[in-house]
Formats: C-alpha cells, sequence, structure tokens
C-alpha cells in the first residue's frame, strides 16, 4: 500500500481510533533501559537518558517516575512520512479546543497522545475535522 501524501485525502481518511489504556511518559539511563523487564509502546534516545512511553499500570509496577496519564488515538490512514500539513491541521484543531497533544509519528500512521480526560473530546474533534475535510 503507498502511503499518501495528499493533505485533503489523509483529513477525510484519518479514521482517528481511542486505544484502550493509559499510558505515561517517563525517562530512564541507557543502564535502566537494557535491564528494563517491559516494553515500551515507543522509546527515543535524548541527552538526558531514554524517553518512554509505556502503560501507566507497568510504569507504576516499576517505580518509574512518569508524566500524567495519557490515550492514544492512532490515526489509520497510511501517511506518508513526506506528507506536508497532516499534523499541523490535527494539532491546530486540538490547540483550538485547548487540547494538548504528543504526536509519534511511525513508518506507517500517526499516533496522538491525549490528556486522559480530554480524549473523548479529541476523537469527537478529529472525527469533525475528518467531515469538513471531505
Amino acid at each position: 500500500m503507498t502511503a499518501e501524501l495528499e493533505l485533503e485525502k489523509l483529513l477525510t481518511a484519518m479514521s482517528p481510533e481511542l486505544r484502550e489504556g493509559e499510558y505515561v511518559f517517563s525517562s530512564i539511563s541507557p543502564e535502566e533501559f537494557n535491564d528494563m523487564q517491559v516494553e515500551p509502546v515507543g522509546w527515543f534516545r535524548e541527552a538526558e537518558g531514554i524517553s518512554l512511553i509505556l502503560d501507566r499500570a507497568a510504569a507504576q509496577r516499576l517505580g518509574l517516575k512518569q508524566s500524567s496519564a495519557f490515550r492514544m488515538i492512532s490515526l489509520n490512514v497510511n501517511s506518508s512520512l513526506e506528507a506536508v500539513g497532516f499534523l499541523a491541521a490535527v494539532t491546530e484543531k486540538l490547540a483550538a479546543a485547548g487540547v494538548s497533544v504528543n504526536a509519534v509519528s511511525a513508518f506507517h500512521h500517526d499516533h496522538l497522545f491525549i490528556p486522559a480526560e480530554k480524549a473523548d473530546l479529541a476523537i469527537s474533534l478529529l472525527n469533525d475535522l475528518a467531515a469538513d475535510a471531505a
């Protein structure tokens, strides 16, 4: 399947999906990461350490210092890593309603981490954005 580049097609086909569970962000040392007994949904190496996105219960079980709780919304359109303006349109819509977002672009899809208490609002806003683009 070819990844989509055209903004209008990306917006109309994004099909946002609110995933089960709550996620948190945390940071650990490279040594702790090597010994970690849990699989994060995502991680990134930064100068200060390894940033993790992981299941909230797992972070609590490991005793990790963590962020507040987030819900994950996956945008189920196969978006190109070279698409221009897709995440800008999505985050602009959410920001206008006071919804913060931490976006992660993976090879096939974009994933949004939204404060848990605003996840339902975010899904509604994203569905409106898709409908308006159609």
